[in-house]
């Protein structure tokens, strides 16, 4: 058996500028963190090695693996020709909840495929594979920065070029600013899950409008000043730019938010926090917070809703088990 791990991430700013007509004509980035939230899958041989057996939140077993239904496994394993496996995917959290879930497994199954048949596949090459299998082979209505944080982990600022290429450039700061940062940091989940295609359909379309493009321009230069901020240990200034960027984040598509999810802000910016935003696409999922951590108790009461506990991490993409029987 193999067993692979791959993180989840937490996007600052920058959202929206990874997407092809953005970024091909003006150049993006997006500072984000991954975090010790996971998307583990398993694989080895199946018992009847003519059959596939795939465990997801449904159970496929086919015996032509042209016939999966799930789109990026039927994607993924048709391409690497893998067929006579068991693979079961689980995961910290569901999908639909703005932390990346679709990219984190396509990664996390590009690295368990490669590791099965005896490649290597760097963190560079899993990120970019996953983009061509999500965006250009599938169609998905997506950017690029939820790969490259996936692959990569940590805390980084990374920049989506004209030409297509992206670089991915760790944030240097003070160690104790880094643990200062992961605690004034607080999460909440709004109780639904999405699918965010709807929204980054509209988004994406809305590129196209001047306005909505000089906006996407501004939340570009919120994230090279939330990276300034790190970089000079400046955390005040951080949560304010979440909030600055937060309130540009609404206007790129009218799906992003809802009252539900606008009185719950407004409530969180009254009983201690400095910034914050929806994470993902929009709609539903998660709330992030920037707040003092001896206001965080008061926020929680506040706003009613389960706080999630999160750390960062910086393992990125990883084998975590390699059974030396299966090992091909």
């Amino acid at each position: 058996m193999i067993i692979t791990k791959t993180p989840f991430r937490v996007s600052f700013a920058g959202g929206g500028s990874d997407m092809a007509n953005f970024y091909e004509k003006y150049g993006g980035c997006v500072l984000s963190t991954s975090i010790n939230k996971y998307c583990y899958l398993s694989i080895h041989p199946y018992f009847d090695e003519k059959s596939t057996l795939l465990k997801y939140s449904e159970n496929e077993l086919v015996t032509d693996i042209s016939q999966i239904k799930h789109r990026i496994f039927n994607c993924v394993l048709n391409e690497y020709g893998v067929s006579g496996v068991e693979i079961s995917s689980t995961a910290d959290v569901p999908g639909g909840t703005g932390l990346g879930s679709s990219s984190t497994f396509t990664v996390g199954l590009l690295n368990t495929i490669a590791c099965y048949q005896g490649k290597f596949m760097s963190k560079g090459k899993l990120a970019e594979k996953a983009c061509e299998v999500e965006i250009q082979k599938l169609g998905s209505p997506i950017g690029k920065q939820d790969q490259y944080a996936a692959a990569f982990g940590g805390l980084n600022f990374i920049r989506f070029n004209r030409d297509g290429s992206v670089s991915v450039e760790p944030i240097v700061m003070q160690p104790g600013t880094y643990k200062a940062l992961e605690k004034h940091l607080v999460m909440f989940y709004t109780g639904s899950t999405r699918s965010a295609n709807s929204i980054l359909q509209e988004q994406k379309k809305n590129i196209d409008d001047a306005a909505k493009a000089e906006n996407l321009k501004q939340m570009c230069k919120l994230a090279e000043e939330m990276k300034s901020a790190l970089e000079q240990n400046d955390l005040s200034s951080f949560g304010a730019l979440l909030n600055d960027g937060w309130t540009l984040k609404r206007t790129l598509a009218s799906g992003i938010s809802n009252p539900d999810i606008d009185r719950a802000y407004e409530t969180a910016m009254k009983n201690g926090a400095i910034g914050g935003k929806l994470l993902g696409a929009g709609g539903g999922g998660f709330l992030l917070f920037f707040c003092e951590p001896d206001k965080q108790e008061r926020l929680r009461v506040a706003l009613g809703l389960r706080r999630f506990d999160f750390a960062f991490e910086r393992d990125g993409a990883s084998v975590v088990y390699i059974g030396d029987k299966y090992w091909r």
